[in-house]
C-alpha cells in the first residue's frame, strides 16, 4: 500500500469531502426555514398584498386545515433538490476558487472579481444541474393536489412536456449570477478581513453565522425581482409566453413596482440571512471536521505502515 508521507489529501478526497459537507449544510439550512420558504413562494405566486399579518394568517390557516406538517409541505422535494444542489454548489465553488486562484497570496483583495466569479459559476453549475427539482418543489409548495414528487414530474410532463420542468430557467440563471456571486463574495471577503485583523485565529461559529447572514442579505437583495419572475413562470400558465420583461411588466402593471417585484423581500430578509448563515457556517465546520478525520486516518495509516516496516526489517 502506498502511503502519502506529506499527509495531504488528494484532489478526489477534497471533492468528496466538500460534496458531503455541502449536502449536509444545505439540508440543515433549508429544513430550518422551510415554513417561511413555503410562505414566501405562496405570496410570490399570488396577486395578493404581502404583509406580516398576512404571513401569520397563512401559517395559522395551513396549521388549522392540515396540521403542523403542512408547514413543511414540499420539503421532500426541497431536500431532493437542495442536497445535490448544495453539494454541487459548495464543491464546485471550492474548485473554481482553486482554478481562478482566488486565495493565492493577496489576490483576493487585489482582484475581488475573481471571488465574485467563483461564486457565480458555482451557482450557475448547481442551478443548471438541479433545476427541474426546483420547479417541482415550487409546485408542491403552492398546490396541495400533488401527493408526491413523482406525481409532480409525471403530471407536469403529461400536461406540458419535458420543457415544462424548465419554465423560468432563463430568469433563474440571470438571478443566480448576482445572488451566488454576491453571497460567496461577501462571506469570503468578511472571513478574509477577519484574518487580516486577527491572524490565523479560528472564527467563532456565531461570527461565521453573522458573516453568512450579511452575505445572504446582500445576495437576496441583489436578485429578488428575478426570483419573483421565475416563480410566476414556474407555477402559473401564461407567464412563460411573456418572457422575463413581459412578466415584469405584467407584475408591475397589476401589483405595482415595489409591492409586485419586491413582494416578500422583507420575509426574505428574515429567512434568507438565517438560511445562508446556517448553510455557510455548517459547511465550514463540517468540511473542517471531515478534513481532520481524513488527515487523522492518513496519520494512523502512516504510523501503522512505519511500524510494520520496522518489524519486517527486524528493528
Amino acid at each position: 500500500m502506498t502511503v502519502r508521507s506529506d499527509k495531504k489529501l488528494t484532489h478526489t478526497e477534497r471533492v468528496i469531502t466538500s460534496l458531503i459537507a455541502g449536502a449536509l449544510a444545505g439540508a440543515m439550512a433549508k429544513t430550518a426555514i422551510a415554513p417561511l420558504d413555503r410562505t414566501k413562494i405562496y405570496f410570490q405566486t399570488q396577486n395578493k398584498m404581502f404583509t406580516f399579518p398576512g404571513v401569520m394568517d397563512f401559517l395559522l390557516k395551513s396549521y388549522h386545515e392540515s396540521g403542523i406538517t403542512s408547514l413543511w409541505r414540499g420539503n421532500s422535494a426541497t431536500m431532493a433538490r437542495v442536497v445535490p444542489y448544495a453539494a454541487i454548489q459548495y464543491s464546485s465553488h471550492e474548485q473554481f476558487k482553486h482554478l481562478l486562484q482566488v486565495e493565492t497570496n493577496d489576490q483576493k483583495r487585489a482582484h475581488p472579481h475573481r471571488s465574485f466569479m467563483a461564486g457565480s459559476l458555482a451557482g450557475l453549475v448547481s442551478t443548471a444541474s438541479t433545476y427541474p427539482l426546483d420547479v417541482a418543489r415550487a409546485r408542491m409548495a403552492v398546490c396541495s393536489t400533488y401527493p408526491s414528487l413523482t406525481q409532480v414530474f409525471l403530471r407536469s410532463i403529461n400536461e406540458g412536456g419535458i420543457l415544462s420542468l424548465y419554465r423560468g430557467f432563463i430568469p433563474t440563471i440571470c438571478g443566480v449570477i448576482p445572488y451566488a456571486g454576491s453571497s460567496f463574495f461577501t462571506y469570503e471577503t468578511l472571513k478574509r478581513l477577519h484574518y487580516d485583523y486577527y491572524g490565523n485565529n479560528d472564527i467563532h461559529p456565531l461570527l461565521r453565522m453573522l458573516f453568512g447572514a450579511i452575505a445572504g442579505l446582500f445576495g437576496q437583495s441583489a436578485s429578488y425581482p428575478l426570483d419573483i419572475v421565475r416563480r410566476r413562470m414556474q407555477t402559473q400558465h401564461g407567464y412563460v409566453e411573456l418572457g422575463i420583461i413581459g412578466t415584469m411588466k405584467k407584475v408591475v402593471t397589476e401589483e405595482g413596482f415595489i409591492h409586485g417585484l419586491y413582494k416578500g423581500l422583507s420575509l426574505n430578509w428574515v429567512k434568507g440571512p438565517i438560511a445562508v448563515g446556517i448553510s455557510f457556517t455548517s459547511f465550514d465546520m463540517i468540511y473542517k471536521f471531515l478534513l481532520t478525520v481524513y488527515i487523522d486516518e492518513i496519520q494512523t495509516s502512516s504510523s501503522s505502515s512505519s511500524s510494520s516496516a520496522k518489524v519486517s526489517s527486524g528493528v
